[in-house]
């Protein structure tokens, strides 16, 4: 019987879309796709998840790397990715009818500290039991040792939690620790059904 559900962040509860904060703050397509490559997909946003690195330390690394034109587009988009990440529709509702249908909530996200800026403009924190993310551990899912912190540290038995997730291989972690696990398409609803939550 599933008494607790963990749910990632990133476009499971805040929808994260680097092509949208890349159109505010650069003009030209080219431009937004070597920000894009350097700065959301380089090794510096992994190390933030990690919490091995500052965004100034990003921003350092970063510059060297791309033409100077960039650099101001390059710090706008550091400093400012997350004012343009809503919440996902239904997630909200879902997790009030799951916390009065009596179900504890979690969250389990790979982010940088800057998690804690940018999260509790969009969610009550107080409405969580337990949020763990990878860079207070320095641990990034699917490593399994983050899903062990989360039992270990809130108690939980993994027959009784489900997880929530849009990357299979983050799904397919938990599910090796024995957690039911779920991948996210933007269907609370398909969720809610087949695991029966009400």
């Amino acid at each position: 019987m599933i008494k607790n559900l963990v749910l990632d962040m990133g476009n499971v509860l805040l929808d994260y879309d680097p092509a949208v904060p890349l159109s505010k703050f650069l003009e030209r397509e080219e431009d937004r796709q070597i920000i894009y490559r350097e700065l959301f997909n380089g090794p510096e946003w992994t190390l933030g998840d990690l919490g091995q690195i500052t965004i100034e330390q990003k921003y350092e690394a970063i510059s060297k790397r791309i033409p100077e034109r960039l650099q101001p587009g390059l710090r706008k988009c550091l400093e400012g990715w997350h004012w343009f990440m809503p919440r996902v529709d239904g997630a909200l509702s879902f997790l009030e009818r799951a916390k009065k249908e009596g179900y504890r909530l979690y969250v389990l996200s790979n982010a940088s500290d800057e998690f804690y800026i940018y999260f509790p403009k969009s969610y009550d924190m107080d409405m969580f039991e337990g949020i763990v993310v990878s860079a207070d551990l320095h641990v990034i899912k699917p490593d399994e040792r983050i899903y062990r912190y989360l039992l270990e540290h809130y108690d939980l038995t993994p027959a009784e939690t489900l997880f929530i997730d849009d990357r299979p291989e983050n799904v397919e972690g938990a599910r090796r620790l024995g957690i039911h696990a779920a991948v996210f398409q933007n269907d609370f609803d398909r969720i809610k059904e087949e695991y029966r939550l009400w």
